[in-house]
C-alpha cells in the first residue's frame, strides 16, 4: 500500500509541477492616482486572475509624483515589469527610448475600431498603435445656468455654436457686473503642472496657432510664438488683467457661488452637480476663430519591451477594455469611457446623459492631442512657464519667443529625435 501511495504522491508533485510551470506571471505597475481608481483596479485584477488558470497578475502602485522617475530607473535597471500604465504625453518618448511594444498585431482589429478616435490618436506614433486608455479625459465650462440667464445672454448647446472670442469677453464683463468682486471665472489655478498646457493650449490651436509645427515636429518657431499664438494668450491675459479670474486658492470657487464660471475637467461633475443639481450646465470652451478646441488624454496601458509574455498581456488588456469594465472604472472616476459600446451604455455619456458633450468633443475632432514627440515633456515644461509669465502680466510675444526658442533647442540637442529601432 505504501509503495501505491509513494507513486501517488509523485504523481501529484509532477501534475502541480506542470500545473506551475504553466503559469505565467505578470508584473503590472499603475500609477496611484484616486483611491477609487486604485480600488477598481485591485477588483478588476482579481476578477481576472479568478477567471482563469493560465495567467495570474501581481499589481504594483508606485506613486504619481516619482512615477516616470521611478520608469525610468527601471529601464536603465532593465527591470521594466510587463505591462505598464503611463500618463498619455509620455507615451511618444518612451516610444523614442525603445520602451514599448507594438499594439497593432496584438490587439485585435475588432477591439481597435472599437475605440473612440481620441484614444486611437493619442496611441499611435510614427504609423504605430502602442498604447490604449481604458477611459479619455472631458474638458469645458462648467456654468451656473441661472446668473447666465440673469444676464440674458445666449447659452451654447455644443462646440458648433460656442462662444467667440467678443462674446465671451461679452459674457464675462455681464457676469462681473453683477457680481460683488466682478471675479466670475475660475481657471483652477490651484492646480499645477501638465494641467496648464492640458488646459490652455487649446486656446493656441482655436486660434489657428499651437505648441510646435505638427508637420515634423521639428520646430515650434512661428507656431508657438505667430501672431494666432500670441492673440490667444492675449485674450487669457485681459481676462486677468480685467479681474475677471477667482485665484481659487481654496478650491471652493464654484461650489461656494463666488464664480459663475469653472473652466474645469469632468473629474469636477460628481462635486459640481452636488453642489449646484440641475442649475449646473456644461459648456463648450470659448471659439477664437478656428472653432472650438478642448484638451484630451489620460493615463494609458502599454506592453514594454521586456515582456516575455506580451500575449498574455493583451488579455489582460482585451479584459480591461470588455464594456462592463470600461463601465466600472468610468462609473468610479467619472471619466469618458474609452469604448464606443460602453459610451452608448453610460448614464452620464450617452445620448441623454449630462456629460454628453465630453463625448461629442472626442468624437467629433473637437479635442487635439498633444503633440505626439519624445520633444513633449520640454514642450509641456517651457508653454507652463510662457502661462506664468503671461498670468503674471509679462510681455506676451516675449513669453512665447522663449518658450520657442527653448523647445527647439532641444529638439536640435537630440538631433530631431530621429526613430530609433
Amino acid at each position: 500500500m505504501w509503495k501505491y501511495l509513494l507513486i501517488g504522491s509523485l504523481a501529484l508533485i509532477i501534475s502541480c509541477s506542470d500545473q506551475q510551470s504553466d503559469l505565467t506571471v505578470l508584473m503590472v505597475w499603475a500609477h496611484a492616482g484616486q483611491a477609487v481608481e486604485r480600488k477598481v483596479l485591485e477588483q478588476q485584477v482579481k476578477r481576472f486572475n479568478s477567471l482563469q488558470t493560465e495567467i495570474q497578475v501581481q499589481l504594483t502602485f508606485i506613486p504619481e509624483q516619482s512615477y516616470n522617475a521611478q520608469v525610468q530607473a527601471a529601464a536603465v535597471a532593465g527591470e521594466l515589469p510587463d505591462m505598464l500604465e503611463f500618463d498619455g504625453p509620455f507615451l511618444y518618448n518612451y516610444v523614442w527610448q525603445g520602451h514599448l511594444e507594438p499594439l497593432d498585431k496584438l490587439l485585435s482589429a475588432k477591439l481597435q475600431e472599437e475605440l473612440l478616435p481620441s484614444i486611437q490618436k493619442q496611441g499611435h506614433y510614427l504609423g504605430k498603435f502602442y498604447a490604449v486608455g481604458t477611459f479619455d479625459s472631458g474638458l469645458g465650462l462648467y456654468a451656473r445656468r441661472s446668473a447666465l440667464k440673469d444676464t440674458g445672454v445666449q447659452i451654447p448647446s455644443g462646440p458648433d455654436n460656442a462662444w467667440t472670442d467678443d462674446e465671451f469677453a461679452t459674457v464675462l464683463a455681464a457676469l462681473a457686473s453683477r457680481d460683488p468682486d466682478g471675479r466670475v471665472l475660475d481657471l483652477k489655478l490651484n492646480y499645477s503642472g501638465e494641467w496648464f498646457t492640458y488646459a490652455f493650449s487649446p486656446l493656441l490651436q482655436s486660434a489657428g496657432g499651437d505648441l510646435i509645427d505638427r508637420n515634423d515636429y521639428q520646430s515650434a518657431e512661428g507656431i508657438l510664438n505667430s501672431p494666432q499664438s500670441v492673440r490667444a494668450m492675449k485674450a487669457l491675459q485681459n481676462w486677468f488683467t480685467r479681474g475677471y479670474i477667482d485665484s481659487n486658492v481654496d478650491d471652493a470657487a464654484f461650489v461656494s457661488g463666488r464664480v459663475a464660471l469653472s473652466w474645469a475637467g469632468h473629474w469636477e461633475y460628481s462635486r459640481y452637480a452636488e453642489a449646484l443639481g440641475s442649475d449646473l450646465a456644461l459648456l463648450p470652451l470659448p471659439d477664437l476663430g478656428k472653432g472650438s478646441r478642448t484638451g484630451q488624454g489620460s493615463w494609458v496601458w502599454g506592453i514594454t519591451k521586456h515582456s516575455k509574455n506580451p500575449q498574455a498581456v493583451v488579455r489582460l488588456l482585451e479584459f480591461l477594455l470588455q464594456p462592463n469594465e470600461v463601465l466600472v472604472m468610468a462609473a468610479a472616476n467619472g471619466a469618458v469611457p474609452a469604448t464606443r459600446t460602453a459610451i452608448a451604455r453610460s448614464p452620464l455619456y450617452g445620448d441623454k446623459g449630462p456629460l454628453q458633450l465630453f463625448a461629442r468633443q472626442l468624437q467629433g475632432g473637437f479635442s487635439v492631442p498633444r503633440p505626439q514627440t519624445p520633444a513633449y515633456p520640454v514642450i509641456t515644461s517651457a508653454f507652463q512657464q510662457a502661462f506664468i509669465d503671461i498670468r503674471n502680466g509679462g510681455d506676451i510675444q516675449n513669453a512665447m519667443d522663449k518658450a520657442a526658442t527653448e523647445i527647439d533647442q532641444d529638439i536640435r540637442d537630440n538631433k530631431g529625435y530621429p526613430q530609433v529601432d
